[in-house]
C-alpha cells in the first residue's frame, strides 16, 4: 500500500491509499486544499483539525449544490425524453396515416394542355367575343329623309316565288 504525502492549507499529511488510487487521492487533496485556502483567507490561521473541518464543509456544500443541479438536469432530461417519445409516436401515426391514404386512393392525374392548344383556345375565345359584340350592337339609325320602306329586292323575292310555283 503506497504512502502519499498531500498538502492542505500549507500543512503536509502522510496518507496511505490502495495501489492505483494515488492520482485520485492527489486530485481530492487539491480540491480540499482549494477550500482550505478560502477558509484561511476569510478566518486566518486555524488549528489543522478546524481548518480541515471548515474546508470539508465548504466542499460538501459545493457537492450538494452540484447534486441539486444534477437532479434538476436529470428531471429536465426525463421530461425531454417523454416529449420526444410522444413526438416519435405522433410521427409513426402520421406516417401510417399517410401510407394508408396513399394506398387507398390512386394519385390524381392532372392533364397538361400544350401551350399551342391554350393559345388557340384563347384566340377562338377572342373571336367569339368579338362576334358577340357585333351581334349585340344596335343597328345604326337610318336617315329620316327616306321614310318609305325599302322594297324587297328581286333576290329576296326569288325564294318566295319559287315556293308559290309548287
Amino acid at each position: 500500500m503506497p504512502d502519499v504525502t498531500i498538502t492542505i492549507g500549507g500543512r503536509n499529511f502522510p496518507v496511505a491509499c490502495q495501489e492505483g488510487e494515488e492520482a485520485f487521492l492527489k486530485a481530492a487533496a487539491q480540491m480540499l486544499d482549494t477550500e482550505a485556502a478560502v477558509v484561511m483567507g476569510q478566518i486566518g490561521r486555524l488549528p489543522a483539525e478546524r481548518m480541515l473541518l471548515m474546508a470539508g464543509l465548504l466542499l460538501a456544500d459545493k457537492t450538494l449544490a452540484k447534486t441539486d443541479q444534477l437532479d434538476a438536469a436529470e428531471t429536465k432530461i426525463k421530461a425531454m425524453e417523454e416529449t420526444l417519445a410522444k413526438a416519435e409516436d405522433l410521427l409513426r401515426k402520421s406516417q401510417a396515416k399517410i401510407a394508408e391514404l396513399e394506398a387507398a386512393k390512386p394519385p390524381a392525374e392532372v392533364a397538361v394542355i400544350p401551350a399551342q392548344v391554350v393559345d388557340g383556345l384563347a384566340e377562338l375565345a377572342a373571336r367569339a367575343e368579338a362576334l358577340a359584340e357585333r351581334i349585340e350592337e344596335p343597328p345604326a339609325p337610318e336617315a329620316k329623309t327616306n321614310q318609305a320602306k325599302p322594297e324587297k329586292s328581286t333576290a329576296d323575292q326569288a325564294p318566295e316565288d319559287a315556293s308559290d310555283g309548287d
